[in-house]
């Protein structure tokens, strides 16, 4: 089975009023979850590079009145790319990303940047290749790669989650 973003999101454990960075949006399926999860008084900043996938966060938000989504254009990898002031976040997603940066400390210093002293972060990404639907096999991260990764930037490990058949789940908490 592949991913449940209100799975994986409910085992995140996100607060009301929470504000939460969605790090490499894409089509908006955790940040869409993240953003019933915190409520009305929360916010999601849905941060992507393709400006096309905006266009159409900002449409489905609006359809699915999710008023505390805000889409933002920003490089994840590049230090204050994500247009956040720094330490203004309690919990970022990295989710289906790694395998795609082409500077993954740069993505994992971005994120201990805008998080708060104790937030928290949360990594999905795929295990495995599967069927031409994932990544390529040369470029899948393997969970302990996307560990190790974290952990060098000033986070803490706090647990794995389920994440599908063909995702691991990562929660961090800054250190």
């Amino acid at each position: 089975m592949f991913a449940d973003p209100t799975h994986i999101i409910e085992q995140f454990e996100l607060q009301s009023g929470a504000h939460v960075a969605d790090l490499g949006a894409g089509s908006g399926a955790l940040a869409f979850a993240a953003a019933r999860a915190v409520g009305e008084a929360g916010r999601v900043y849905a941060i992507e590079v393709q400006k096309e996938l905006l266009e159409r966060l900002k449409s489905h938000a609006r359809e699915e009145r999710l008023h505390n989504l805000e889409a933002i254009w920003g490089d994840i990898e590049r230090a204050g790319g994500t247009h956040l002031k720094p330490e203004t976040v309690d919990a970022v997603l990295v989710s289906n990303v790694l395998f795609q940066a082409e500077d993954r400390e740069g993505l994992a210093k971005e994120a201990a940047r805008i998080l708060k002293p104790r937030g928290k972060a949360l990594v999905v990404d795929w295990s495995e290749s599967f069927g031409g639907m994932g990544p390529q096999p040369a470029l899948v991260i393997a969970e302990r790669a996307a560990r190790e990764l974290f952990l060098r930037h000033g986070f803490t490990f706090a647990k794995s989650i389920t994440a599908g058949a063909h995702h691991y789940g990562l929660i961090f908490k800054r250190s």
